[in-house]
């Protein structure tokens, strides 16, 4: 029997095939690093999401850990290089989520293009302002993509699909696939200058953090539509205001 702390939830069918095979589940919420440390020498493995951070601290208090699963993409919320020195692996579910992130990518393209939210609460208050939400049409707009991986592959189909002219942004993609997709690669700074909208779908590391800052923000279009279902940080904030 190897112990198991499942922090932030899984669904009764995961935890079904954990006890299957023989994992001690323990089921928790997302745990402050600092109080992480406390409890986790007991472990073989853990598994979490994104409101977890698995921080150099956490590791070195960690025992018997041998594995950290991550149910998502990203593993920026893991500190790889201490959990390399310790023979720990980190491994994600990288397709597991691609339809349902590109799902709701579209949906927030479409409730910016169509101000959803606005009008709603405008309406529930009693005020019925059409023209104040009308908002703009998807279809014969430019769409820049930064990050052509598996979700903004999906994302860029289904914007096609809608009438979309799709450009993108990635230094990993080669053109022959770029082109196999219909989708036209371009340095960021031409593809902020010509955008009407712009999504995200990047890795959060040390490059890409504040990707959208003050200087990409004096490149884009104005009025230009951004939706980000990656990262928070890949946005200065500050600058964004």
């Amino acid at each position: 029997t190897y112990r198991l702390p499942v922090l932030e939830g899984v669904t009764g069918r995961g935890r079904e095939l954990l006890k299957a095979e023989r994992w001690q589940i323990d089921q928790g919420k997302a745990t402050p690093p600092a109080e992480l440390a406390k409890i986790v020498a007991p472990y073989d493995a853990m598994l979490i999401r994104s409101g977890t951070q698995v921080t150099e601290e956490v590791l070195a208090a960690a025992e018997r850990l041998r594995i950290i699963g991550r149910p998502g993409v990203g593993v920026d919320n893991v500190d790889l290089e201490a959990a390399t020195r310790r023979g720990i692996v980190v491994m994600n579910s990288p397709a597991g989520n691609v339809a349902s992130t590109a799902e709701l990518t579209l949906a927030l393209l479409l409730a910016v293009a169509r101000p959803v939210a606005a009008a709603d609460a405008a309406m529930k208050a009693g005020r019925w302002e059409r023209k104040s939400f009308s908002g703009v049409e998807l279809h014969g707009k430019r769409l820049g993509v930064v990050g052509l991986g598996r979700i903004g592959r999906e994302v860029a189909a289904r914007c096609q699909a809608l009438g979309m002219e799709v450009v993108a942004f990635d230094p990993f993609v080669a053109q022959a696939v770029a082109e196999g997709l219909h989708v036209k690669l371009l340095p960021l700074d031409d593809l902020l200058a010509g955008c009407d909208f712009l999504t995200l779908h990047t890795v959060l590391s040390r490059d890409t953090r504040h990707l959208l800052g003050k200087d990409a923000f004096s490149k884009v279009k104005p009025g230009i539509r951004i939706v980000n279902a990656a990262r928070g940080e890949l946005i200065d904030e500050e600058a964004l205001l």
